[in-house]
């Protein structure tokens, strides 16, 4: 029975090659928000995000609203939302900032919605350094400003996306997932919501720490 099971064990780690559509193997999900020439505000749900330092490199479509804003102004608020505002983040996956809606939006679902934050049922907060408002149910959120936008290389020589870097300049935590008297997020209580292969997950129980580790 036990060399069954061990045999069992390995075929299950067997790899196998695959041609998966999407690559999306876990990253959380950030709400950018940036202004539009009206004046009125966006918010670009999005999961291609990484962090070294005080920048944030973010992977934007190029048909979005969300990435011409940045181009334009030169500013965003990063809002990291917890696993309890999903439903909320996915109230707004088909919407677009885009009055005219780009074709392959509108191919799978994507309308123009004018006020994402009413959808969405989110509430705008007043930024300090920059024009876009902060979403205030998020416990976690960046000012940031763009230090470039690079596009990459789309079909018949348009960009498919853009990878921008931005700079934070501000962090704004709820108190509640920040360390007392210190300026360390306490990652035992900060929760991410994370968008796995077109999933939401939350995280699992603390497994440990890396040596740089600062609590």
């Amino acid at each position: 029975m036990n060399c069954l099971a061990g045999w069992r064990e390995r075929e299950a780690r067997e790899p196998i090659t695959i041609t998966p559509k999407i690559l999306y193997f876990g990253t959380p999900v950030v709400l950018i928000t940036t202004m539009n020439l009206d004046g009125s505000v966006n918010i670009s749900p999005m999961s291609s995000a990484w962090a070294l330092g005080d920048r944030v490199v973010l992977g934007c479509t190029a048909s979005g609203q969300g990435i011409e804003n940045l181009m334009r102004q030169g500013e965003c608020a990063l809002n990291f939302p917890s696993p309890a505002l999903w439903e909320n983040v996915e109230r707004i996956a088909r919407a677009t900032g885009r009055r005219e809606v780009p074709s392959d939006k509108a191919a799978i679902g994507y309308e123009y919605v004018a006020d994402k934050f009413a959808l969405a049922e989110l509430t705008q907060t007043g930024s300090e350094t920059i024009a876009p408002p902060r979403i205030a149910e998020c416990p976690l959120q960046f000012e940031a400003e763009l230090v470039e936008a690079r596009p990459s290389k789309g079909p018949e020589g348009q960009p498919a996306f853009y990878i921008a870097e931005t700079r934070v300049k501000r962090v704004h935590a709820h108190r509640d997932i920040v360390v007392d008297g210190t300026d360390h997020i306490d990652p035992a209580r900060w929760e991410p919501l994370l968008y796995v292969f077109r999933h939401y997950f939350g995280t699992g129980a603390d497994l440990g720490k890396t040596f740089k580790a600062q609590y």
